[in-house]
């Protein structure tokens, strides 16, 4: 059988996750939890190279979608390891994942109490050690461009709203972690900030 190409291989994965691999810190018989995982994007890989896969989203037709990705990719994976939840509310236990990943879930919050509850139920299930990658809107770069509706809700020049965080709330000592590499934030021309957050947890 001809080898996956890149694309069979990764799948729509962010490039920003890929560089984590790249770097060395993701590998094999590591715990992956995907915090909101929408479609699966970023599970393809994992899923394929016999990682042990747990997710999450509030979403029960995206969860179906990853479910059907899990039986075709993983099939020794149980359908309990995937489940329709709140990021708030995830049932996984506390301290049980190598690895957390949060890839555009964060900015849909609604103020600053949703935030930081999806948040701390995000880093709750991070192990000690673990390592906590983190994608979301933010202001940096664009705060002249940004329009404040409520808190830290804003529009954006491409028309979306979002719950925009800025490098003081990012501050990885208040969850009780450490930066494992400076922030990172991607400009889209007069469109949106992304900032990649990237800890470890202590």
């Amino acid at each position: 059988m001809p080898a996956p190409s890149l694309q069979q291989q990764f799948g729509p994965i962010d490039i920003y996750l890929f560089d984590q691999l790249l770097k060395g810190r993701i590998g094999p018989g590591m715990r992956i939890v995907d915090a909101g995982c929408g479609s699966g994007r970023n599970l393809v890989y994992f899923l394929r190279e016999g990682y042990e896969v747990y997710a999450a989203d509030a979403d029960a037709q995206a969860m179906e979608g990853v479910r059907e990705l899990a039986r075709r990719l993983a099939p020794g994976l149980t359908e309990s390891n995937f489940r329709v939840e709140p990021l708030e509310q995830m049932s996984f236990e506390d301290e049980c994942a190598d690895v957390v990943i949060s890839s555009a879930v964060l900015h849909f919050a609604r103020d600053d109490a949703q935030f930081e509850a999806m948040l701390r139920g995000t880093w709750k299930v991070l192990k000690p050690g673990g390592l906590f990658f983190c994608r979301l809107a933010s202001s940096i770069g664009m705060e002249s461009e940004v329009g404040r509706l409520q808190g830290r809700r804003f529009l954006l020049p491409d028309g979306t709203e979002r719950y925009l965080v800025d490098e003081a709330l990012l501050a990885a000592s208040r969850l009780g972690g450490a930066l494992a590499e400076p922030l990172k934030t991607t400009v889209v021309q007069h469109q949106r900030s992304m900032t990649t957050w990237v800890m470890e947890k202590k």
